[in-house]
């Protein structure tokens, strides 16, 4: 007699789950170096996006032609390489997925698999939420920070802009001022560097944006409850401001930035959790399985008046 929570297929021998688990490593290989070979046809459109925040930042501190620079024959070549296989591994991501999927859902009973299925769903939707959130938000102002310290025109027109319009000026005429000392410091922008930024600052915030899902996960299988994750508040804000400390630019604005867009996602995990709780207790109660006095005994607090 079987159950829903029967497992589909629990009889395959060990041979036919490996040649199984070859055929889905063959297509999730497979799409994948498909994906990179078209991203690489597009990778120089999908730079020229990734590049967008610091043009912008250099456009708003006064550089009205902004250039990139690479140093090495090789090196405009390998940063489009290396485009094309972040973004094949982004477009290739459904497929393989699903190649996972395929291969282990056999091994769950159907009551885990409508219970692990969103989670699979909401996971490229918040890393997407994420990249989108770093690229859109935080590497704009990452650059303009930055681009602040190197940029003396910037650091002038911040401190007397006065003198920075004649400046512009005299610059706009075709006459560069006359200096009896110092060195104009320039940003002279390496390709594959800030590339290096952008891409970190993406991944970091798409897996950060990950908080609600592994923490709702973790509730389900019973290694977290909500109780313990409201208790652990002030740990918590400290391990987000190091986290943030670790994967974002040394700038504090960046930082504050991951924090404000994080912290928000620890307290929709601890709801989430909540909400999974009062069902499981639901469920326990209509099956008469719910003890109330070993739930009193573990939450002392609530006993009292």
């Amino acid at each position: 007699m079987s159950t829903k929570d029967d497992i589909d297929d629990s009889s395959a021998p060990l041979v036919e789950h490996l040649i199984e688990l070859r055929n889905r490593l063959i297509w999730s290989v497979s799409a994948f170096m498909i994906a990179m070979v078209l991203c690489f046809v597009v990778a120089e459109p999908i730079l020229n996006f990734l590049l967008h925040p610091i043009e912008r930042a250099m456009r708003d501190l006064g550089d009205p032609n902004p250039v990139m620079q690479y140093t090495a024959p090789q090196e405009y070549f390998f940063t489009l390489v290396h485009i094309s296989v972040v973004a094949g591994l982004m477009v290739s991501f459904p497929v393989i997925a699903y190649q996972l999927w395929r291969f282990v859902a056999p091994g769950l009973y159907k009551s885990e698999k409508q219970a692990f299925l969103p989670f699979l769903i909401a996971s490229p939707v918040l890393f997407l939420l994420g990249a989108a959130f770093a690229h859109y938000v935080v590497t704009p102002i990452a650059m303009t920070f930055f681009l602040g310290f190197a940029d003396t025109f910037s650091v002038v027109t911040a401190l007397l802009p006065g003198l920075a319009d004649s400046t512009a000026e005299a610059v706009t005429d075709g006459l560069a001022p006359a200096t009896d000392h110092g060195i104009k410091i320039v940003f002279q922008g390496k390709v594959n560097e800030t590339l290096d930024i952008s891409l970190k600052l993406i991944l970091a915030f798409g897996l950060c944006f990950q908080l609600p899902v592994l923490l709702t996960l973790m509730g389900k299988a019973g290694l977290a409850t909500s109780r313990g994750l409201a208790g652990m508040r002030k740990y918590a804000i400290v391990a987000i401001l190091l986290v943030a400390a670790l994967v974002t630019p040394p700038d504090v604005m960046s930082q504050m930035i991951l924090f404000s867009a994080v912290y928000p996602l620890y307290e929709i995990s601890i709801f989430m959790i909540r909400r999974i709780e009062k069902r499981r207790e639901a469920e326990l109660r209509a099956e008469g399985l719910w003890d109330d006095e070993d739930e009193a005994a573990a939450d002392p607090a609530e006993t009292k008046p």
